[in-house]
């Protein structure tokens, strides 16, 4: 069973959202990782690749912002729903959805579409922040940071929506962590959720913190993988959103990326915080 899961093949799915933080480019994001081969890349590990093109979002410039607190949430729900509903066809069709972003609010999506297929899961966030404010905390209102929140049905009833569950997840293990507000350090010591900074990786290896988040994680009924570039040390990866130096090197990442086991069914790799 597990041979047979690793070899699914994969859906690709472009969610060049940028409406979730005040950057503009991350909408490029899909387009830059098609270039760089990523089909290719994906075929040499023995999987076959179905791409299913991009997901419509609006632009800032002729988007209602809304309240300033959780600025264009909206129109990013608006296309989380249609991010979910290919992730949850892609699953039912026996795919692993990876879906490229765009900044991170196009989570929901993925982690929603993903509960609708098989329940909820659990979330494997690889990232230099924890994306765990709500419109009470956040700093910016940008939703790029509140996502996980809002999976884990902490972020308030704004964030509801009839097309997907939420919560769509029960636990969440962060890793690469090395820049938290004051509001997502409090919100973790009230959920189900276990942080490895970059510190516990220099102490302990990359290897042995993926194995304790997975152990961490359990037997949910899906784990997710995100994966925000941003984890990745400025050195490495400088065109991020929201750069944060001493992040995870080029090898760790690796490492990271091939620890991750077969039951993991739902990956998506982010250009952009």
């Amino acid at each position: 069973m597990a041979t047979e899961r690793t070899r699914r093949p994969v859906a690709i799915i472009g969610a060049g959202l940028d409406l979730g933080q005040g950057r503009r480019g991350v909408d490029m994001g899909p387009s830059a990782i098609r270039y760089a081969g990523l089909d290719l890349r994906v075929r040499e590990l023995g999987r076959d690749v179905a791409d299913w093109g991009d997901v419509g979002s609006p632009v800032p410039e002729a988007t209602d912002e809304g309240d300033p607190t959780c600025r264009y949430l909206d129109p990013i729900k608006q296309a989380c729903e249609q991010i979910a509903a290919l992730v949850e066809d892609a699953d039912a069709q026996g795919y692993v959805p990876v879906v490229l972003g765009g900044d991170h609010s196009i989570a929901m999506g993925t982690l929603g579409g993903m509960a609708k297929a098989r329940g909820s899961g659990a979330a494997l966030w690889i990232d230099a922040h924890g994306d765990l404010n709500r419109p009470s905390t956040s700093p910016s209102g940008n939703v790029h940071g509140m996502p996980l929140a809002a999976a884990l049905g902490a972020a308030g009833e704004a964030f509801a929506t009839d097309v997907y569950p939420t919560p769509s997840v029960t636990r969440a293990a962060l890793v690469g962590v090395r820049s938290l507000d004051v509001g997502e350090r409090e919100l973790i010591e009230q959920l189900d959720v276990r942080v490895f900074t970059m510190s516990d990786i220099d102490r302990l290896g990359a290897e042995r913190v993926m194995r304790d988040a997975l152990a961490f994680l359990g037997e949910a009924a899906f784990v997710h993988v995100s994966l925000d570039l941003d984890a990745v040390d400025p050195m490495f990866a400088p065109g991020v959103g929201t750069p944060v130096r001493g992040g995870l090197s080029y090898r760790e990442a690796h490492l990271a990326s091939s620890s991750w086991p077969s039951r993991v069914c739902s990956t998506r790799s982010t250009s952009s915080r």
